[in-house]
């Protein structure tokens, strides 16, 4: 199946907000986030509309849809900046794809997207692209360290369960992806 993958408009934030909910509802990918469904859904109109105005922008929070020939949405990913750490980077966080659209490649042309948007950026240039995986989420691991992710040793309690981790990978510039 053919994906365009674009940003998302800013008239748009209904159908983004719809997007996430669907995904901290899917059983399956709800361990990826640390943001509850009741939380995304009590979440004011004003912040999908300004995160999905941002993106028309071209400023962070970024979000990179997948659009199917349909009109669909199969699946997102966002991307944050961050310019406090020691090295400036990108974090992707939100990564989500329908489950009728897994398998499908729709993930690899996201992260494809989301990475050539993170070392596009002039200011702050970036070194390093971020993201933490769920201890429990090994198809996702699997999938990020094929695209050359690899762990730095940091782990972090899962905020919904702290008795679970989180790993993070880093991409560097000039790795695979």
């Amino acid at each position: 199946m053919a994906y365009v993958i674009r940003p998302v408009k800013a008239q748009e934030w209904q159908r983004l907000r719809e997007l996430r909910l669907a995904a901290l509802a899917d059983p399956v990918a709800r361990v990826a986030f640390n943001q509850t469904l009741e939380e995304a859904a009590g979440q004011p109109d004003e912040l999908w509309q300004r995160r999905a105005a941002c993106s028309e922008e071209g400023v962070a929070p970024m979000t990179f849809i997948g659009e199917a020939a349909d009109g669909s949405w199969g699946g997102m990913v966002v991307v944050l900046v961050e310019t406090d750490e020691e090295v400036p980077q990108t974090h992707l966080v939100g990564v989500y794809v329908r489950p009728e659209h897994r398998g499908s490649g729709l993930a690899r042309e996201l992260f494809r997207a989301a990475i050539g948007w993170s070392w596009g950026l002039a200011e702050p240039a970036v070194e390093r692209v971020r993201l933490w995986v769920h201890e429990e989420n090994g198809r996702a691991e699997a999938f990020y360290r094929a695209l050359g992710f690899v762990e730095t040793g940091l782990t972090s309690a899962d905020p919904k369960d702290p008795a679970a981790l989180e790993r993070e990978l880093v991409l560097k510039r000039g790795d695979r992806a």
